[in-house]
């Protein structure tokens, strides 16, 4: 009964913490199931572009998000130690970052696209679609990334719930923009997939002001920061800190997205009905994703304000307890899966070629879906500590020395196509839980027995 009551208290508190965060992840990705249902009404061209510029998008925005993702942990133990101008200093620095992130992202976005697809072989057909929906969502960057950095310390001091607020305000903004402008309803002009670009970059900005308005608003919570009293030039010393910890993150997300993202341009070379159908399970699997991936943030900040306060051994235990909470909610839309694939396709298209393999692809979902549970849950634990160097070998190693070589040698030399790639998908997932697993194990018990020879000392 201890046990029990122990583990129903960790996992409230893991709820209070997440439950904001987790309607957050959810609206997002109901944003871009959004503008993949909108797209798919303009023609199957039109959604496998979207689906491709998509890619493209992700792996650039989630590798910028992993490395802006450090003032999480910061944030969290500075504030488990109560220390809130530090926060605030921190806070101002990640300011920073973010600016320069934005620029590297915009840049890229509105003049690299093409070759890369190209140099990828991405359907021509397919180019001039991706390329104009990234240059319309580049002009997004700059509030988006600046969101991030009132996001992740607004969550390390606990306060989710305006991350929630932020998001159904996007969602709102970015189909009311979709509605007008990829349609040319209300007298604007019929866009298709570039006003989809558009209406996404401009939710980004309102993201950003409703986050800054509400920030400055409650003074209650976020005055003893200090965030806004006064103007800091960069800081080497709290800029290095930052990279230290957030590069390992941004590269263990890159090393994901980034076979994610390959996996889509791999689809993308093989034709248009399997790129279209790639998009269609592969948003089905991210929008599920985005539950256990705020239990992940919420993972961050319970652990990080644990060892901030000197509670060693609670801070491992509830880490556990997360990654069993991820692993039970994607097994249980593995089921759903597995009982509703083929009307799942049909939210996105009625074309019954790309209906078919897109319910092939959603069959292989069933298993990375579990195993991404699990990986998401302990990478969220191992960062609450700091540990975020080994992870990304960890990251490195399992996605691309062999998820990818089995994703390229299956869906292409061995002509399994779609079902080839993501099985070297499943294959990558696999093995990056059961070492970053067994990682967040060793971490919390040298920490433990480190915490012990403390208190004896």
């Amino acid at each position: 009964m201890t046990r029990r009551l122990r583990f129903i208290g960790e996992s409230k508190a893991l709820f209070v913490l997440g439950w904001p965060l987790i309607i957050n992840n959810v609206v997002i990705g109901l944003t871009t199931f959004i503008d993949f249902v909108m797209a798919g009404k303009l023609g199957t061209k039109d959604l496998a572009g979207v689906g491709v510029g998509n890619t493209l998008w992700a792996f650039l925005f989630l590798a910028g998000m992993g490395v802006m993702m450090a003032m999480n942990p910061i944030t969290a133990q500075l504030h488990g130690a109560n220390k809130p101008k530090e926060i605030g200093e921190a806070g101002r620095q990640s300011l920073w970052m973010a600016l320069l992130l934005a620029i590297i992202v915009f840049l890229f976005m509105r003049h690299a696209g093409i070759p890369i697809m190209q140099l990828i072989g991405i359907e021509e057909e397919l180019i001039p679609i991706a390329d104009g929906y990234l240059k319309a969502l580049a002009f997004g960057t700059f509030g988006i990334f600046g969101f991030l950095a009132l996001r992740f310390i607004s969550e390390g001091i606990g306060h989710t719930k305006p991350i929630m607020l932020v998001a159904f305000i996007g969602l709102v903004t970015n189909a009311t923009g979709n509605y007008i402008l990829m349609f040319g309803n209300f007298g604007a002009p019929k866009l298709g997939v570039v006003g989809c670009g558009y209406a996404t970059a401009f939710s980004m900005w309102v993201s950003l002001l409703v986050m800054v308005f509400y920030t400055y608003r409650r003074k209650r919570v976020y005055a003893p920061l200090e965030l806004f009293k006064h103007f800091d030039w960069p800081h080497w010393g709290r800029i290095k800190e930052f990279l230290r910890i957030g590069l390992p993150i941004g590269g263990s997300v890159t090393a994901e997205v980034g076979l994610f993202s390959a996996a889509g341009l791999i689809m993308g070379t093989l034709s248009t009905n399997e790129a279209a159908a790639h998009s269609v399970a592969m948003n089905y699997a991210s929008t599920m994703f985005m539950v256990p991936l705020a239990l992940h943030s919420a993972l961050m900040i319970r652990v990080g304000q644990t060892v901030g306060s000197g509670k060693v051994a609670q801070a491992r235990y509830a880490g556990w307890v997360g990654i069993i909470l991820c692993t039970a909610f994607m097994t249980l839309s593995a089921i759903v899966l597995l009982i509703f694939r083929g009307p799942i396709t049909t939210l996105y298209v009625d074309d019954p070629a790309v209906r078919a393999v897109a319910a092939q692809l959603l069959m292989l979902a069933m298993i990375f879906q579990i195993a991404d549970g699990i990986q998401v849950g302990a990478a969220g634990a191992v960062r609450g500590f700091k540990d975020t160097t080994v992870p990304f070998y960890i990251n490195v190693f399992s996605f691309w020395v062999v998820g990818f070589p089995v994703a390229y040698i299956a869906g292409i030399q061995l002509d399994y196509r779609g079902e080839g790639v993501w099985g070297g998908l499943a294959v990558g997932l696999t093995l990056a839980a059961a070492l970053t697993c067994w990682r967040f194990h060793h971490v919390g018990r040298v920490a433990v027995e480190r915490s012990k020879l403390s208190v004896a000392g």
